[in-house]
């Protein structure tokens, strides 16, 4: 039968082990920020200059890191949502990587535990007794 330690061990890798296939089914990813904005030209006669009900926009941006370098790029409508999926799968993955620390951190103290602990007796079949010459 299998000890305490041994069922709770395996109860966190049957967790861990699914959280870790979930990883595989998440998709591409990227980090950054997705904004919207509207902008005045500089054309002097332009309703922008004087109305903001007139900007010009929406214009949508993406701005992360490529290569180690903070960039900015301009979207178009359909790239927006699919940097938005992306950045959430981004997150998502974060989330589940958080949760595998976590779940290896409880077992690392399981296993811990369980070395303090002195081994448990085996437990024999009981003797039988064997008569006494007299």
């Amino acid at each position: 039968m299998p000890s305490t330690a041994e069922r709770q061990l395996a109860r966190l890798r049957a967790r861990f082990e699914s959280h870790a296939r979930e990883l595989g089914r998440i998709g591409f990813l990227l980090k950054g920020s997705v904004v919207q904005s509207y902008k005045r030209c500089s054309s002097a006669g332009c309703g922008c200059q004087t109305d903001p009900d007139k900007l010009h926009g929406p214009y949508w941006q993406w701005t992360g890191k490529v290569d180690g370098k903070m960039t900015t790029r301009a979207l178009s409508e359909e790239q927006v949502s699919r940097y938005r999926e992306w950045m959430e799968n981004s997150k998502r993955f974060e989330e589940i990587v958080d949760e595998l620390y976590v779940f290896s951190v409880e077992a690392n103290e399981i296993l811990r535990t369980a070395e303090r602990r002195p081994p448990e007796p085996k437990k024999h079949a009981p003797r039988r007794r064997t008569r006494s010459r007299s």
